[in-house]
């Protein structure tokens, strides 16, 4: 081992709780991580009250965020994108999508061209498109003036701007010509979504499980096999009990493995009793915890922009100007993990949930989303009140330890 780096502390994972464990790092990739007990070299540092007081998480894998620190991904600069990339690793998003709300054609086109830029140079994971294919009367923080109908010349033409580096993109599954969108998502490996949606209940559960049939077909060798479903809960119909609609449909099959539900646990979008209900009813291993993160991310409270569309922010909560709809989130992952164990899910399942389950949805499983030899060593250290003090993002200190 050349430049071995050694970290002791509570090691917890989706599959791990060590009390007294070890993370060693070689370069890039991690090399061990266990019981200290069990670490094979001779250089174990001494498990001293910093160590004792030290968990040592996975790097936290965001499915849904739009921005950070003053940087909207939807404003199609390379290195607005960078940077808001480059201050999420640093608070322990790792591994990301770069979201784009609903913009014009051209600008959708400009965004991803851009945005495969910044995936091409390891910074974020890929895109997410989110939009411009949204039914009108759940558009939320989108302008109801870009909404479109499915269109397949258009999405011809939105792949080939963004390469492979799409990874997701959100749909209404009503809307005419969105079963066709989803064939042809599908067959690129881009993960079909549902979202933004006023579909009932029967169309909603088939365009989930014809999302999954067709992920599981395609030979694309993109390992993304389960479709998701955009922020639960926000932007469609609340749950009724003779109206069960997208919310029940969507619980249906995020338990039978069919799909996996994003949950924006930051307290404001949902209740943080809503949270631990659908991690009691669905699993850990079925919900994705997400921020929807914006511009104001990292910032103070005042006025930004998400898209086209003028936001403000007050006391952390983000508000369209004109309709009041929320807009984007202001917390970051980590932020959400400790939102989420506040509200009684352990402390495992919710770190499941903001790596490991995001992990598998994007097909990178064995790269990131855990600690074990031979993955990316991306370690995300806190206290015990889950306060961040250091990041380590493919071996190199993005935040430096405390």
């Amino acid at each position: 081992m050349n430049n071995e780096l050694i970290l002791r502390g509570r090691v917890v994972t989706g599959r791990l709780d060590i009390a007294d464990g070890v993370v060693a790092v070689d370069g890039r990739r991690i090399t061990y991580a266990g019981p200290a007990s069990g670490f094979p070299g001779e250089s174990l540092p001494a498990r001293d009250p910093a160590a004792a007081a030290r968990i040592l998480l996975p790097g936290l894998v965001d499915l849904h965020c739009h921005g950070a620190h003053g940087n909207d991904f939807s404003e199609g600069s390379v290195d607005g994108a960078r940077a808001a990339a480059q201050y999420l690793h640093s608070r322990g998003t790792t591994t990301l999508l770069a979201s784009l709300v609903t913009g014009s054609p051209r600008d959708l086109l400009r965004n991803l061209t851009a945005l495969r830029t910044v995936a091409g140079e390891g910074l974020t994971a890929g895109s997410h498109l989110e939009g411009p294919f949204l039914a009108s009367s759940q558009c939320g923080a989108h302008d109801p003036g870009l909404l479109l109908e499915p269109d397949t010349t258009l999405m011809e033409q939105l792949l080939e701007a963004a390469g492979t580096s799409l990874a997701s993109m959100t749909l209404a599954a009503e809307l005419p010509g969105a079963s066709a969108l989803l064939d042809l998502l599908a067959s690129r490996g881009v993960i079909p979504s549902l979202g933004h949606t006023a579909a009932g209940h029967s169309t909603a559960a088939a365009f989930l499980s014809r999302a999954a049939v067709e992920l599981g077909s395609s030979s694309n060798g993109t390992g993304r096999l389960r479709p998701t479903v955009t922020h639960l809960f926000n932007a469609m119909p609340p749950l009724h009990h003779r109206s069960p609609g997208p919310v029940a449909a969507s619980l249906s099959a995020a338990r039978g493995g069919q799909a996996v539900v994003e949950l924006i646990g930051d307290g404001v979008h949902v209740a943080p009793e809503t949270t631990k209900l659908v991690f009691d009813l669905v699993g850990a291993g079925n919900v994705a915890l997400v921020t929807d993160s914006m511009a104001a991310t990292g910032l103070h409270d005042g006025g930004y922009r998400l898209g086209s569309l003028a936001v403000t922010v007050e006391q952390g909560v983000a508000r369209v100007d004109a309709t009041g709809a929320i807009a984007g989130g202001t917390a970051t992952l980590l932020d959400v993990v400790r939102v989420s164990v506040a509200a009684g899910i352990p402390l495992q399942d919710a770190v499941l949930a903001a790596s490991s389950v995001p992990a598998a949805v994007l097909g990178l499983s064995s790269e990131v989303g855990d600690l074990a030899p031979g993955m990316l060593a991306d370690v995300v250290v806190v206290d015990s009140g889950l306060g961040l003090t250091g990041v380590l993002r493919h071996g190199e200190w993005v935040s430096p330890l405390e």
